[in-house]
């Protein structure tokens, strides 16, 4: 677990955030479960904190077979009774149902793109945006690439997917590298950049 201490200052002193931080945040990421992962964790963070939803992950897993889209397509009302009873991950019809929904246009864009890996990068076109931030009142929660990553999921259909949530996906998926500039994680994730 690589809990070492950082410039950027939102992980605080907190040993998941830190590890959080330091080994995925800002990390390109290429693997499709890996990105379905992150786009059910940060719709259930819309409007709470990513503290809150981080420490709540393995039961998140455990809750949602592993983030498996596949599985979680086929959920019916049974399941998301059961998972409204589940006081290890956020409560919330909503975001439950939403999750099922998501899965369902998941599997979709796969088969329409070949991989959803393909679909999502296209809002930084293929590449990985360095911020370059100095200061962390410099980082945007919002940009035009999240803008139209919103959009276009919302025409495909998902649910949760504003473009707070979008740019919070971006940097999870190190889709954008916003560590500060003095961050020793900066330099080791602004490069990589995706290739077709």
């Amino acid at each position: 677990m690589n809990t070492d201490s950082c410039n950027c200052e939102w992980p605080g002193n907190d040993a998941l955030m830190l590890q959080y931080h330091n080994e995925e945040w800002g990390v390109p990421l290429h693997n499709d479960q890996k990105l379905f992962e992150f786009i059910i964790l940060d719709a259930f963070q819309a409007g709470l904190s990513w503290k809150t939803i981080l420490h709540k992950r393995e039961n998140f897993r455990k809750a949602f077979d592993n983030f498996q889209p596949e599985i979680i397509a086929l959920y019916d009302e049974q399941k998301v009774e059961l998972l409204m009873q589940d006081s290890g991950i956020v409560r919330n019809r909503m975001k439950i149902e939403a999750t099922i929904i998501n899965a369902k246009q998941f599997l979709r864009i796969q088969k329409e793109h070949g991989s959803f890996d393909k679909y999502i990068w296209q809002f930084t076109d293929y590449k990985i945006i360095d911020n370059k931030i100095e200061k962390t009142k410099d980082i945007p929660v919002r940009t035009i690439e999240s803008d139209k990553m919103s959009k276009s999921l919302r025409n495909e259909g998902f649910k949760f997917v504003g473009s707070t949530i979008c740019y919070a996906f971006m940097q999870a998926a190190g889709m954008v590298n916003d560590h500060l500039k003095t961050c020793k994680y900066h330099r080791q994730k602004s490069g990589s950049d995706f290739k077709v």
